[in-house]
């Protein structure tokens, strides 16, 4: 009897999904999966791999699990309502508006496509130009960068009126605002715009000084090459794009020392002593070429920010996420060379 109950409720549920027009292991009306946004609510990374699902009250909804904090999670399931509400308003206010307005906003629209292919254009000429007056590559994609941030707030670099009026309206610090002051002064001037540069006032800050524990506690958290990299800066001080440069040959297994020979910044060659640990650690990374590391300042930079966010997580210590590349360390003054 047991039995026979098993086969007749497995075939009704057969039938049931046949007149529905489903198939084996589908989901019906009922339990539609709902895929609103799925970045994490914690660290607000996108980088988020599905960790199985989850039944609601509204259905069944996706759950996740970051790569990054290792926060699980489960998107609200009425995100997606809105995003279609929004979508349906818009759709009936544009329908709303008179033909001669809709010409009007086409101009207009046409008006702003065209200055900022203008401006991008001038970009390529102002990069050209500082690279001819024997800029670093480093500087130059750096003012690019910020150059095309205020296009796409709705600024036109040929009309510096434009420039002050997204400052105005931006919510940007003033130390902030002054970096961008700056990089648009010196495309200003490449071109011979009047431009009067917005007053900004920086209030100088003390520098966050982690304790020893701290700096070996978030080096022990990376990997073996960028754990190396972190003990060489601590050790000697130097910049990333100085560390990137270092040779094999810089190294100095017998003395315990470190050549900088490829300073930046006005900075001058030197010679630097470490502790037998740091030589220890560089002697175990693979030889592939003359380059210790073999990378660039923005892939150091850029993996170090993002395995930082999963360190504080792991160690559930908020001070580490202060702990820059450049960072002072206490002890390691920047003139304690040799």
């Amino acid at each position: 009897m047991g039995s026979g109950k098993l086969v007749d409720s497995h075939v009704s549920f057969r039938d049931k999904n046949e007149k529905s027009g489903l198939k084996d292991g589908e989901l019906g009306h009922q339990t539609q999966l709902h895929q609103p946004s799925n970045r994490c609510p914690e660290c607000r990374s996108v980088r988020v791999w599905r960790d199985g699902l989850r039944r609601t009250e509204a259905g069944v909804t996706q759950r996740y699990l970051c790569r990054d904090c290792g926060f699980r999670f489960s998107p609200s399931p009425d995100s997606e309502l809105k995003n279609k509400k929004g979508k349906q308003q818009t759709l009936k206010r544009r329908v709303c508006v008179a033909d001669g307005a809709m010409k009007n906003l086409a101009t207009v629209e046409n008006r702003v496509a065209e200055a900022q292919r203008e401006s991008t254009s001038k970009i390529l000429e102002y990069a050209w130009q500082e690279k001819k007056r024997g800029l670093a590559e480093s500087t130059i994609q750096q003012r690019v960068i910020r150059l095309n941030t205020l296009i796409k707030k709705g600024a036109n670099l040929m009309e510096p009126d434009s420039i002050s009026t997204v400052l105005a309206k931006s919510s940007w610090t003033d130390s902030n605002k002054r970096v961008f002051i700056a990089t648009y002064k010196s495309f200003a001037g490449a071109f011979n715009l009047p431009w009067e540069p917005p007053k900004t006032r920086v209030e100088r800050k003390m520098p966050f000084i982690p304790t020893e524990e701290e700096i070996d506690q978030l080096i022990a958290g990376y990997g073996k090459k960028t754990a190396t990299f972190l003990q060489v800066l601590k050790d000697t001080v130097a910049r990333t794009a100085e560390a990137t440069k270092l040779q094999w040959t810089d190294v100095d297994e017998k003395s315990c020392t470190m050549r900088i020979n490829h300073p930046v910044k006005g900075s001058r060659a030197r010679v630097v002593k470490v502790p037998a640990k740091t030589i220890a650690m560089i002697n175990a990374l693979p030889r592939t070429n003359d380059l210790v590391f073999s990378t660039t300042p923005h892939t150091i930079r850029r993996n170090f920010y993002k395995q930082r966010r999963r360190i504080v997580a792991t160690l559930q210590n908020p001070r580490l996420r202060q702990i820059r590349l450049h960072t002072p360390a206490i002890g390691k003054p920047p003139w304690n060379t040799i």
